[in-house]
């Protein structure tokens, strides 16, 4: 039996975004960015992005089809972004794929942008099987699940408060780097030391539950402080520290969530895990430990429709069409 071929749309904030799976085999991947645009303002301006979406969604879809090989007659189903993200560029892409899905009499699939994420690594590794744990940690989400099939996950813990990327970005302002931050703070921790003391959250304590709000005061302290007083501090020193404060127990919590639930694969997904401090922490831990880690690529733990795609085919074969009337959620919960 052939392979089901998905194409996926995502449009939750400023990349609009095409690709097409066949089974678990990535065909194309193509993206358009206002970023740049974005940059400009130190962030992302909801109008602007719902302009540049309208602007390129007719675009990119074209590109993604064209780098697969395949006609849009030949798809099984179109998966797209409904939530979480910007209402009027979520409505961009939503609307964009109802119309296609229509005018092709083919199921449309209305995917969880954070099921997206975790569905990023099916297209790293084709075997990946259920069960296993995942650490998201993303701009709007940082938890542990235990996957226990494609579709059922158990949330294990969370942030009680701000999720690990708003946090890299906050940090980056207070610092005066540009938009988007986490890359940013990345390059700056580089040239850095941990050198200076910072809060770690709920070590050792909060089961597998997160806390940055305290971090980043701290550093917003920190700085401040410094600054008033005419005090000289490195820049470098201050990312690197919190680059380490912010990402250790990610780490740590993740690979004893695995040992406890017994399981011999971990996967992670979301903006965060491109960050190489990260990507080669867990790296090691897990090997350690001796588990098997399936990492996205990094241009696929960013925003990319390529995990959208994957999320709809879980979603296809599950049998979950969504009808015509789907509306966008700009706030998702995360669920099981």
């Amino acid at each position: 039996m052939k392979e089901p071929l998905i194409l996926g749309i995502e449009s939750s904030c400023d990349e609009t975004a095409a690709a097409v799976i066949r089974g678990r085999s990535l065909l194309s991947d193509e993206i358009i960015s206002s970023a740049q645009l974005q940059a400009r303002f130190g962030g992302v301006v909801p109008e602007l992005a719902s302009r540049a979406h309208t602007d390129a969604i007719g675009e990119v879809v074209p590109q993604a089809l064209k780098a697969a090989g395949v006609s849009k007659e030949e798809l099984s189903a179109v998966a797209v972004t409904y939530g979480a993200g910007l209402l009027g560029a979520l409505l961009v892409g939503l609307s964009f794929a109802k119309g296609l899905a229509y005018s092709l009499h083919i199921p449309l699939i209305a995917v969880n942008h954070i099921r997206g994420h975790l569905a990023a690594a099916y297209l790293e590794d084709a075997s990946l099987e259920p069960p296993f744990v995942t650490l998201l940690a993303s701009g709007g989400h940082t938890a542990i699940l235990y996957a226990k099939s494609e579709t059922q996950f158990e949330i294990l813990g969370g942030t009680l408060d701000d999720a690990a990327g708003e946090a890299f970005d906050k940090i980056a302002r207070v610092l005066g780097l540009p938009y988007p931050g986490g890359p940013h703070v990345e390059a700056l921790a580089r040239g850095g030391n941990p050198s200076i003391p910072m809060p770690r959250m709920l070590k050792g304590a909060g089961g597998y539950n997160f806390s940055y709000s305290g971090l980043k005061t701290y550093i917003i302290n920190y700085v401040h402080t410094a600054e008033q007083r005419g005090e000289e501090y490195s820049r470098a020193d201050v990312a690197c520290s919190f680059q380490h404060a912010a990402l250790d127990i990610l780490v740590q919590k993740t690979v004893e969530a695995a040992r406890e639930k017994g399981t011999d694969t971990v996967t992670a997904g979301g903006g965060v895990i491109a960050n190489g401090y990260l990507r080669e922490s867990l790296s090691a831990m897990c090997a350690q430990a001796g588990l098997k880690l399936v990492l996205p690529a990094k241009k696929r733990c960013t925003d990319n429709a390529a995990m959208i795609a994957a999320e709809g085919l879980i979603q296809y074969r599950a049998g979950n069409f969504a009808p015509l009337s789907v509306n966008a959620a700009p706030s998702i919960p995360l669920k099981v």
